[in-house]
């Protein structure tokens, strides 16, 4: 009798770049490694799903302390500094030939994984549909958990 696939279950629910690329990263790695993947993308991790997700998402300087540049509070609040912390995190991907989130996000398609966009949360921040990348699933809370019932592994992101 053949092995049961095993399955990976991701909640992403951080619209950040940085908070972008662990889901993606590792639902990718997963599906090259034989095991189905599923992301559920539920209130600001919906971000990672707009059309202009490449563009929009930044990085947030104020709270996070684990920066590589780190960044003392009062300075992370000045104006400006949220785009100058998602200039230079765009130079470090560039540099080390890292995928962007637009790559991340058609390598997850061409392997299989489901991006499922939490129909709750669209509806809660009035998102449209055709703001959205194509080839989403839609899909409440209720169908994500009954997927992550029958999953080997749980991640939040």
């Amino acid at each position: 009798m053949a092995e049961e696939q095993k399955k990976m279950a991701i909640i992403s629910i951080h619209g950040t770049l940085d908070m972008a690329y662990p889901p993606l990263i590792l639902a990718s790695t997963a599906a090259a490694l034989d095991i189905e993947s599923a992301i559920f993308f539920t209130f600001y991790g919906l971000q990672i799903l707009r059309k202009d997700a490449g563009d929009s998402l930044k990085v947030a300087p104020l709270g996070n302390p684990a920066m590589p540049m780190p960044v003392p509070n009062l300075i992370g609040a000045l104006p400006g500094m949220t785009a100058m912390a998602t200039s230079m995190m765009k130079s470090m991907i560039k540099k080390n030939g890292v995928a962007t989130i637009p790559e991340l996000i058609s390598l997850c398609q061409e392997t299989n994984v489901r991006l499922i966009a939490c129909q709750m949360t669209m509806d809660l921040f009035s998102f449209k549909k055709e703001d959205m990348l194509d080839g989403l699933e839609y899909a409440g809370a209720a169908s994500f958990v009954e997927y992550a019932a029958n999953a080997d592994i749980h991640l939040a992101f």
